[in-house]
């Protein structure tokens, strides 16, 4: 039987960080399930037009990856999401792989990064190997990419777990809740000088460069300084992290435990 694993991402058209994050998060999948043929598919048709023009490089969307996949014989295939939450992308995903499970013999998708109460925990655990050394009137300002999805709950979810955890961290939003009103309200009720600004996103790409660290006056690194507080960046997706590479592996680990399950029930 001819298996592949289909690793899908929003993707990013920033080189750099594509290696760091998505390249790294897929290079670790591929090794980890040798017996499964590597493919990628980014969800964002936008990312792969710029990509295609400016690069030359043809990179398939979903659709197109499972189209491609069926076509050359492939039976069994593992989508695994690099989405951070189970926001629109990942559900419009999830919608796409439904249509096409009759296609295949077996077809399963992995889940996102934050989905499980358990998944929350592992990632404070990893997210926690990149906090700096902090004084006591210093924290960790988070910029999440948001949703208008019912999925905007996992924003303040992992701020609780990671403040539980002992972080001094606030997380806000580019699109959604909590926007960075809220977290300054918050900075300045705690007293909080000094600000750690870090992407809560899987690549340090567009949102991070120019909405969080940008010297734009509407910048959260502006509008912070602006607030009068002093600002240090760390430009690092999360895809970056080691121990976020290994959870998306466990995620499609778990897919594989799945389809052995769901085998020896038939």
């Amino acid at each position: 039987m001819k298996k592949a694993v289909l690793v899908v991402s929003f993707g990013t058209s920033y080189e750099e960080t594509r290696k760091k994050t998505i390249e790294a998060c897929e290079k670790k999948i591929s090794s980890e399930l040798s017996e499964y043929d590597f493919h990628r598919a980014y969800t964002s048709n936008m990312i792969i037009r710029k990509i295609k023009k400016r690069d030359g490089i043809e990179i398939n969307n979903p659709l197109q990856a499972l189209d491609k996949l069926h076509e050359e014989g492939y039976e069994e295939v593992i989508v695994q999401t690099l989405h951070i939450i189970c926001g629109e992308e990942f559900n419009k995903l999830k919608d796409q792989i439904e249509e096409y499970k009759p296609k295949f013999k077996k077809l399963i998708l992995g889940r996102p990064l934050l989905t499980y109460i358990d998944d929350y925990k592992e990632v404070v655990e990893a997210i926690e190997t990149q906090i700096p050394q902090m004084c006591d009137d210093e924290a960790v300002v988070f910029m999440g990419h948001g949703t208008f999805h019912e999925s905007h709950s996992a924003y303040p979810a992992i701020e609780y777990m990671l403040r539980d955890h002992g972080i001094n961290a606030y997380v806000g939003t580019v699109e959604g809740y909590p926007e960075l009103d809220h977290v300054i309200k918050k900075l300045k009720a705690d007293n909080i000088k000094t600000v750690n600004l870090m992407p809560l996103m899987l690549v340090a790409g567009d949102h991070a460069i120019n909405d969080m660290a940008g010297d734009e006056e509407d910048s959260w690194k502006s509008m912070l300084e602006e607030e009068g507080f002093e600002i240090k960046i760390h430009l690092k997706g999360l895809g970056e992290n080691s121990k976020i590479q290994d959870k998306f592996v466990k995620h499609a680990h778990d897919c594989i435990d799945q389809l052995k399950e769901l085998e020896a029930i038939c």
